[in-house]
C-alpha cells in the first residue's frame, strides 16, 4: 500500500512536533512531503534534515531575507530529482520539483500541494482559515486541530468538507461504512466524539457531552482570579499545549470554542451540546442517545492518540502511547463548568448561538486579549469583559451572514482593532 503523503502546518508547535512523532514510529505507513512555521526556522530546518522534505514555508514575510532562509532553500535544492514512476513521485505536471517560499502565500500554496494526501492543520489563530479552505477545495484531506476553522469559518468549510467527501466516495476511496473522512478532527474532545458515533445513527443522539479538565483555575472565584500571571495561567494540570491555548483552556474559552466546533462538525444543535468538568481528563467526551445509553471515549491524556486516528481513518495502528492502565487511575470526578465565574464560555455559546460573522469577532478579540495578557497589558479577568465589548459592538451594528472569506477576513480585522482599543483603554488599570 502506497504511503499517505502529509504536509505539516504549524510543524514546530505542541500538534506539529506530535504529528512527526506519530510518522517516525509509523513510517512505513507516512511520509512528510511539506512543512511549514510561521518564524520557527531553525526547528524548521532540523526537522526537513530529518523527514528528507521537499517543500518547506516560512508564513512570517519579516524573515525573507533572513540567511536561515537561504539554508532551506538550499536544502530543498540539494534533494534529488524525483521523475514520474519512482518511488516518491507524484504524477503530475512537475509537481515532485521541490519549493520553498516565504510569507503566508507560501504557507496557503502548502495546503494545495499536489503530491499531498492530508493536510495537518496545526496553525494557531484565525489564519488557519484559509489555509483549511484552500487544502478542501484541493480535494485533500484535512485533519484539523485549527479550531478557528470551523469557529470562524464553520458556515464555508463544512460544505466543501461535504463536496470532498463525495468525490471520495465517487473515486472508491471513502471506507465502506462510516464518514468518508474528508475532515478528521484532531481535537481530543471531537475526536472522540467522532469515534462515539461510529456505526451509529446520529438522528438518535440526544446530547454531545464535551469534556473539561477546568484548567488550573477550577473552583476558585471571581476575586481570587483577579491577580492572576500568566505564568500561573500557562500551568495546565493534565495537558501540555501552546501559550495561546492554555491560556484558552484556563478561562475555558477553548471549551467555547469546541461547542461551536461541535455544532459545525457533528450538525448539532447548540441545545444538544453540553459541557461537563472531568478533571481527570481520561474521558476524552461522550455521546448521549435517544435510549438513555452513553458511549465515552477513555484513553490516555496524550494527543498523539487523536493525531494518529486522524491520520490512520479508517483502520487503527498501535498505540503511540502506554494505554490507560484502569486498575491505578482512582476516581473519575465530574461537575458543571462555572460560567458565571469564566464567563468566556457563556460568550462563546452566545456567538455560537446567534451564528453569522458573531463567532469571528468573538474569536478575533479573544487572540488580542490573550496576546495583551501575557504581554502583562492587561489582567486576567479583562480578557472576558474585551471579548464581550466587541461582541456587543459587533450586535449593535449589527451581525451579517457568512458568505466569504473576504468578508470574514475584514471582519476579522475589525474586530481586532476594536480589541486592541479597547485593551489600550486598560493599560495602567490592570
Amino acid at each position: 500500500m502506497a504511503k499517505r503523503r502529509i504536509v505539516v502546518l504549524g510543524s514546530t508547535g505542541s500538534i506539529g512536533t506530535q504529528t512527526l512523532d506519530v510518522v517516525r514510529r509509523h513510517g512505513d505507513q507516512l511520509e512528510i512531503v511539506g512543512l511549514a512555521v510561521n518564524g520557527s526556522v531553525d526547528a524548521l530546518l532540523a526537522q526537513a534534515r530529518e523527514f528528507g522534505v521537499r517543500h518547506l514555508a516560512v508564513g512570517d514575510a519579516a524573515l525573507a531575507d533572513d540567511p536561515r532562509c537561504d539554508e532551506a532553500r538550499s536544502i530543498v535544492e540539494r534533494l534529488p530529482q524525483v521523475a514520474d514512476g519512482e518511488e516518491g513521485a507524484f504524477e503530475g505536471d512537475g509537481a515532485s520539483e521541490p519549493t520553498f517560499g516565504v510569507g503566508p502565500e507560501a504557507v496557503a500554496a502548502l495546503a494545495q500541494l499536489p503530491e499531498a494526501d492530508v493536510v495537518v492543520n496545526a496553525l494557531v489563530g484565525a489564519a488557519g482559515l484559509r489555509a483549511s479552505y484552500d487544502a478542501l477545495a484541493a480535494g485533500k484531506v484535512l485533519a484539523l486541530a485549527n479550531k478557528e476553522s470551523l469557529v470562524v469559518g464553520g458556515d464555508l468549510i463544512m460544505p466543501l468538507a461535504a463536496e470532498v467527501d463525495a468525490q471520495r466516495r465517487a473515486a472508491g476511496m471513502a471506507p465502506a461504512t462510516g464518514p468518508a473522512g474528508a475532515l478528521m478532527p484532531i481535537d481530543s474532545e471531537h475526536g472522540a466524539i467522532y469515534q462515539c458515533l461510529l456505526g451509529e445513527n446520529p438522528h438518535e443522539v440526544s446530547k454531545l457531552w464535551v469534556t473539561a479538565s477546568g484548567g488550573p483555575f477550577r473552583g476558585r472565584t471571581r476575586d481570587e482570579l483577579t491577580a492572576i500571571t500568566p505564568a500561573q495561567a500557562l500551568a495546565h494540570p493534565t495537558w501540555n499545549m501552546g501559550a495561546k491555548i492554555s491560556i484558552d483552556s484556563s478561562t475555558l474559552m477553548n471549551k467555547g470554542l469546541e461547542v461551536i466546533e461541535a455544532h459545525h462538525l457533528f450538525a448539532m444543535p447548540y441545545d444538544k451540546i453540553e459541557v461537563v468538568v472531568q478533571p481527570q481528563s481520561a474521558i476524552h467526551s461522550m455521546v448521549e442517545f435517544a435510549d438513555g445509553s452513553v458511549k465515552a471515549h477513555l484513553g490516555t491524556t496524550d494527543m498523539r492518540i487523536p493525531i494518529q486516528f486522524a491520520l490512520s481513518y479508517p483502520d487503527r495502528w498501535e498505540a503511540p502511547v502506554p494505554p490507560l492502565d484502569f486498575r491505578t487511575l482512582g476516581t473519575l470526578e465530574f461537575a458543571a463548568p462555572d460560567t458565571d465565574t469564566f464567563r468566556c464560555l457563556a460568550l462563546a455559546r452566545h456567538a455560537g448561538e446567534v451564528g453569522g460573522t458573531l463567532p469571528a469577532v468573538m474569536n478575533a478579540a479573544n487572540e488580542i486579549a490573550v496576546a495583551s495578557f501575557l504581554a502583562e497589558r492587561i489582567g486576567y479577568l479583562d480578557i472576558a469583559a474585551c471579548v464581550e465589548a466587541a461582541m456587543d459592538a459587533h450586535e449593535r451594528a449589527g451581525v451579517q451572514v457568512v458568505e466569504s472569506l473576504e468578508q470574514l477576513e475584514a471582519i476579522d480585522a475589525w474586530a481586532r482593532q476594536t480589541a486592541r482599543a479597547w485593551c489600550a483603554g486598560r493599560v495602567g488599570r490592570a
